[in-house]
């Protein structure tokens, strides 16, 4: 049996967590990184324990500092040979107002939201546009954004900023690979159950769950090779909050 390979960053808790749990259960070796090592070591046991005949690889990586997402995306390379599927989900949270927020806010957002996605998709995009042709594509690329890139809302702050910025990437990676047949979506999620809403008592009912995400990012990989979805917004069914 052939194995495709997908690499998901962020993916010790939330939305990448569900989305590698997604992969390794329809039979795809992943690739995953976090920060914290113990939350990493948590979602590869789950993993190994959803779907043992996978390979499951994971480091230890902060992929705001551009040297670690360069490492982990060589890394990658070296382990798998070939990288079918790349979902950029790493990133935090910091609300806050443009105007109070505390100094150097942007440019730790900058650096987790947009820096890590760059650096790593430059890297493995390189391998990407070299690999054989497969049922006519050489791979997907799949970033996580947020409606916070599509609005402007109050307490968004730099938060915001990042995301549009995000988005802004994810588009223009989508015009330079056409002609390489790699595929970039963009995926803008609404209010997702994630660490960033802990602590928060909204009530389950009313937010999104990660896993249905997951199920989105499956659906994309799995369209034909001649179709595209290049971006996608998912909200609560009762609007953002």
């Amino acid at each position: 049996m052939i194995y495709m390979n997908a690499v998901v960053t962020g993916a010790s808790k939330g939305i990448g967590k569900a989305i590698a749990e997604k992969l390794v259960m329809q039979g795809m070796n992943v690739a995953i990184c976090a920060r914290n090592e113990h939350d990493l070591a948590q979602a590869v046991k789950t993993l190994n324990t959803i779907n043992p005949d996978v390979d499951v690889f994971s480091q230890v990586r902060d992929l705001s500092i551009k040297g670690e997402a360069i490492a982990f995306g060589e890394d990658v390379q070296q382990r798998f040979g070939r990288v079918d599927l790349l979902v950029n989900n790493a990133g935090t949270f910091i609300p806050g107002d443009l105007c109070t927020e505390e100094d150097g806010v942007l440019e730790k957002l900058i650096a987790t939201n947009l820096y890590s996605a760059y650096h790593l998709t430059r890297t493995l995009a390189t391998y990407m546009k070299q690999h054989d042709v497969v049922n006519n594509t050489r791979g997907h690329i799949v970033t996580i954004s947020s409606v916070a890139a599509l609005k402007a809302y109050a307490n968004g702050g730099s938060y915001s900023i990042s995301k549009y910025a995000l988005e802004g990437f994810s588009k223009n990676l989508r015009e330079e690979l056409k002609p390489h047949l790699i595929k970039v979506s963009t995926v803008n999620p609404g209010a997702t159950m994630s660490d960033s809403w802990s602590g928060s008592n909204v009530d389950e009912n009313r937010i999104m769950r990660p896993q249905d995400i997951a199920d989105i990012i499956w659906m994309l990989f799995n369209l034909s090779p001649q179709t595209v979805v290049e971006e996608i917004v998912l909200r609560p069914q009762l609007g953002d909050l």
